[in-house]
This record gives C-alpha cells, structure tokens and sequence, in this order.
C-alpha cells in the first residue's frame, strides 16, 4: 500500500507498507526518481546493481531514475513499512552536492540518518509541528554527509546466514532497552562471538554494538518527538544507563541535543533555522519545496 503525505513542486513523501513475505515471488521494479526510502519497520533483501543488500529497521534505500531493483522478504512474514522522500533533479544538486552520492543502493542503519528519520516520520505522522519539507531536507542532509563515506557491504553469506542475521537484528531493535552484550547475542545466534561479530557486520553493514546503540537512539528520537516525558526517564527507558552518555551519544547522531531535538519536533523556528544552518542550508525556506 502507498499512500501520499506530500506533493508538491520538489518533492513528494509517500509513506509504503508491504505485507509481502517469504512466498511470495519478487519482481523487478524500477525507481521513478531520485529517493531516500527510511525503513521505520520490518525488514526486506533489495538487489540492485549486482549488489544485495539486507535492509532493517534504520536503514536506507536510495533510489536512482532508471535503476532496476528487485526486493523480496524471505526473512520474515511480517513485510515493512518506509517513509520515502522522493527529489527532483535540481533539488538532488543542492542538498547532496551532485547526483553522485546517488551511486549506493543502500546505507546501513547510521546513527545520524536513523535520528533524522526518525524526525521525518513524527512530522508524517502530525507528532511534530516540523515542516515534512524540513524534515525531508534534513535526512538528504544527513544522507549527503554520511554516503560519500558509508557504503553496504556486499553480501557473500549464504542466505540462511542473512536471514539469521536479520532476526537478531529485530531482536535487538525489539530488546534494545534491555543490557544485551556480545556474548549473549552471539549465543542466540548459535555462533561463537568472533564468527557472530564478523558475519552480522558483513550483512548488516554496522556491528551488534553499533546496531543496538543506534536503535535506543531511534526509540529515544520517536519518543522525544511524541512525548512529554523527562529526558532523563527516556533515556533510560531506552536502554542507556547514564545519562551523559545519551546526551552525548545523541547529540553526536543528531546534530542537536535531547533537548534541541525536542524543540525541533514542536516546530521551533529558531531550531529548526540552526539546525538547517549546521546542515549548510542557512536561509533555506521550506516553502521552495511547494513551488
């Protein structure tokens, strides 16, 4: 199912839930347009020139015009669901400095665009008072800094591997507020902690430790847009058991501290036009978006 949230001269959202799973046979498609598609639930494999990728929760699909890709959901039955900005031409040229950074297929689940999407989904949603158009520019923003320096990497596993490794990744995302380590993550994989290490970060593009960290990241980010709970409660809610270190650790991700964050997700112009500013769109108005 796709259902529009924006459409407008430069830019257009949809939101995609899939229901597919492991029986059903998957297709060719081809992407329409430039495209950062944030995976907010579920999981599904892409292959796109001749690259395979494993995308979870955090991650991101980028779609190029004219690029063939084909997705199926042999992991799991419960199919996913994106958010997906997709960019004219000329917008491409201004947020990402050039059609270039379009070359990837995917990026892992990154701190930064996990945060950023994070954003874009509560404004999707009318959780925030944020622009959609903002918050879209925002995640091409974080996109721009990150895709130069972060590629997938390629999938050699075998498959039952990549599906195995996708499970634990869902468990970690539905455990993150739990203290989880290496050791027991790897013997719920049924791995030694060294094999278990090397073949998550082959598949899934990030380590065990990054993953977990940089889903209560996420959950932090979705809480502090809807909610109006304390910081401190949140943080620890997540996962973090002190809360310098999730200040430090999101401020890091997000550009902007928890608090910052927060402002951003009610709408604050004054945040909103300091985060643009780090961002490298100083004086940017939203409403170019709508012309």
């Amino acid at each position: 199912m796709i259902a529009t949230q924006l459409r407008a001269g430069a830019v257009t959202v949809h939101d995609h839930r899939c229901n597919r799973g492991p029986d059903d046979v998957p297709f060719a498609e081809v992407h329409g347009g430039f495209s950062l598609s944030y995976v907010r639930r579920g999981s599904f494999a892409c292959s796109a020139r001749g690259r395979h990728h494993d995308l979870v929760a955090g991650a991101v699909l980028i779609g190029r015009p004219g690029d063939e890709y084909v997705c199926s959901h042999e992991h799991h039955a419960c199919g996913d669901e994106c958010l997906s900005f997709q960019f004219v031409p000329e917008l491409v040229d201004a947020v990402a400095a050039g059609v270039e950074l379009w070359q990837a297929s995917a990026l892992p689940p990154l701190a930064a665009t996990m945060v950023a999407g994070e954003l874009a989904q509560a404004a999707a949603e009318g959780r925030s008072d944020i622009d959609l158009a903002e918050a879209g520019l925002l995640l091409a923003a974080r996109f721009a800094r990150l895709a130069g320096a972060s590629s997938h990497a390629v999938g050699t596993p075998r498959a039952a591997e990549r599906n195995r490794m996708v499970e634990i990744a869902l468990w970690l995302d539905a455990c993150s507020d739990q203290a989880i380590d290496l050791e027991c993550a790897a013997a719920r994989a049924s791995l030694s902690p060294f094999h278990f290490l090397r073949l998550f970060s082959k598949v899934l593009g990030v380590s065990p430790h990054q993953y977990l960290v940089r889903a209560r990241l996420r959950h932090a980010a979705r809480l502090l847009a809807d909610e109006e709970r304390a910081i401190t409660d949140i943080a620890y809610d997540v996962g973090f058991g002190d809360l310098s270190n999730f200040v430090r650790s999101f401020r890091r991700a997000a550009g902007v501290s928890p608090s910052g964050f927060r402002a951003l997700a009610r709408g604050d112009r004054a945040a909103i036009a300091a985060s643009l500013e780090v961002a490298g769109f100083e004086g940017f108005d939203a409403a170019i978006f709508r012309q």
